[in-house]
């Protein structure tokens, strides 16, 4: 069964693309042969510098904040495009295309590319890092939101319907409470990649804990780098659990 000729020759593919991909990317474990200067540079981050704790711990709840308000924005703002942007609800082709184009766009974009035009224009802080994360929010929930409402139930719809519901009144109550559950899943995972997506934000200007390990790393602030990367392992591992936990609770 595994000597098939068409899985000999997807074996034999893959092992041309990695091969590749191995020369494109310089990848070379040889690199690794000296430890001296890992070793020594690795030694610089001991012991972490606790003077700098608070502020660390505002940028922190500053990106949190700034994670939380780009995932909120972006599902209110996707929630009704969702609905334009199913095929069961749409209330034409037309706009069912077209916002379908428009999610594709949004989504295509990455959320740095929206905070460089952002933060150039707008200027630095997290209010710009706020908007890009929404922007790529609305088109990531749009496409999940939308291929919920295709695959809900249409019983409910269609007794609503039925006894004289208008259309949209109809759509959002017999298929909102469907897909509510599973809509504040997503909401959870999107936020949880929201939190990294604004460290990253942070090493553009964006602000944050992320801006914060970025000044500390490009001066030389090694003892402060590791309690910044300390908080950040912390914060991600809590918010994690806290998402889980929430998801048990809710869902």
């Amino acid at each position: 069964m595994w000597f098939k000729k068409s899985n000999i020759i997807t074996v034999l593919i893959l092992f041309v693309l990695v091969y590749f991909s191995m020369r494109l990317t310089e990848f070379d474990l040889a690199k690794f042969r000296d430890f001296r200067n890992m070793i020594d540079f690795l030694s610089q981050w001991w012991p972490m510098d606790f003077s700098k704790l608070p502020g660390m711990m505002e940028d922190t709840f500053e990106t949190l904040a700034m994670a939380f308000l780009g995932s909120v924005f972006g599902l209110l703002i996707a929630l009704p495009i969702s609905f334009i942007a199913a095929r069961n609800t749409a209330p034409s082709k037309i706009l069912f295309h077209v916002s379908r184009v428009v999610l594709s766009f949004v989504r295509s974009v990455p959320e740095i590319v929206f905070g460089l035009i952002l933060l150039t224009t707008l200027g630095l802080g997290p209010f710009p890092a706020v908007i890009a994360i929404m922007f790529h929010n609305v088109g990531v929930f749009g496409k999940l939101v939308s291929e919920l409402i295709e695959a809900a139930d249409p019983g409910p719809q269609e007794a609503m319907r039925a006894v004289g519901a208008k259309k949209w009144l109809a759509n959002l109550f017999s298929i909102l409470p469907q897909i509510w559950p599973n809509v504040l899943s997503q909401f959870f995972y999107r936020f949880e990649v929201a939190i990294r997506t604004s460290l990253i934000l942070g090493f553009i200007g964006g602000g944050g804990i992320g801006q914060r390990l970025f000044n500390d790393f490009k001066t030389f602030q090694y003892s402060a780098v590791s309690l910044d990367v300390l908080i950040i392992m912390i914060m991600v591992i809590v918010i994690d659990f806290l998402a889980s936990f929430i998801r048990n609770r809710v869902i």
